[in-house]
């Protein structure tokens, strides 16, 4: 392992990026393809928090799994995109799962939201590891149809291409309505999740861009921005100090999870 996969580790490890998992579904679901896809073959409305999981699962396979857990979190994925596909018409867009530019905008809504939040934690990356980052991200579209063509290779790149597609974004009616079904308090949520509902809509509206921000309808003003600022801060402050095994265990459940269903999957 080189030097430069153990700085995009050092960084995917660490959980506190699940802080950004609300505003990377948003952001996906700006994309009119994504929204439809979701809306339309998907169970989200019953069971919201299967996106974020399974995309979890999928980041955490890539990143530090070994050959047969990649494997297997390839086929997965490409199993689950079979059916996710339209030819378009009135009242819905064409859109297909295995869509190179739909994967390389998704793969982007993960690297974008968890560029922000690390720089709100805790200021602005070094250049290089920002660049190493950039390129252990595009793995994710590379391992399914997406391929190296489009994903930019530095920051700079990256930040230019994002500013782009940003511009060309409209938030839809369909990606609204999943919006409030995520970050409200719906009964498909676990127990005592939704007590942690208004924190969660709080730090997701602070990491969104603004004009997706505004697109959705969230309500930011002088204080929210004061008061996500100030839980950001008390993040940035403690996260540090907690032990390896916490920060690091949504990443050792996963890779857990995909062990055993390895194991299953050969006998």
């Amino acid at each position: 392992m080189d030097s430069d996969d153990l700085l995009f580790r050092r960084h995917a490890a660490e959980g506190v990026l699940l802080l950004g998992g609300g505003a990377a579904i948003l952001l996906q679901l700006a994309d009119d393809r994504v929204a439809h896809g979701v809306a339309r073959h998907s169970d989200f409305a019953h069971r919201p928090l299967d996106r974020l999981f399974g995309t979890l699962d999928y980041v955490y396979a890539i990143g530090f799994g070994d050959d047969a857990i990649v494997r297997e979190a390839v086929r997965r994925v490409n199993r689950r995109h079979g059916p996710v596909r339209n030819g378009g018409g009135a009242e819905s867009p064409a859109y297909s799962a295995f869509d190179a530019d739909a994967q390389r905008w998704v793969a982007s809504t993960i690297l974008a939201t968890a560029l922000t939040l690390q720089e709100r934690l805790w200021g602005p990356l070094d250049p290089h590891v920002a660049d190493v980052v950039v390129r252990g991200y595009g793995e994710l579209g590379i391992g399914l149809q997406a391929g190296r063509a489009g994903w930019p290779s530095t920051r700079a790149g990256f930040d230019a291409w994002w500013s782009g597609r940003l511009a060309t974004v409209e938030v839809g009616d369909e990606a609204r309505r999943i919006a409030r079904t995520l970050l409200t308090a719906s009964p498909a949520l676990p127990p005592g999740s939704r007590f942690l509902l208004p924190f969660v809509r709080l730090i997701t509206a602070a990491l969104l861009p603004p004009s997706v921000r505004d697109a959705y309808g969230f309500r930011w003003t002088p204080r929210a921005e004061r008061v996500s600022h100030a839980w950001l801060r008390a993040v940035a402050i403690a996260w540090p100090h907690l032990p390896a095994s916490i920060r690091h265990a949504p990443m050792r459940a996963s890779l857990t999870r995909a062990s055993r269903a390895n194991r299953y999957a050969g006998r």
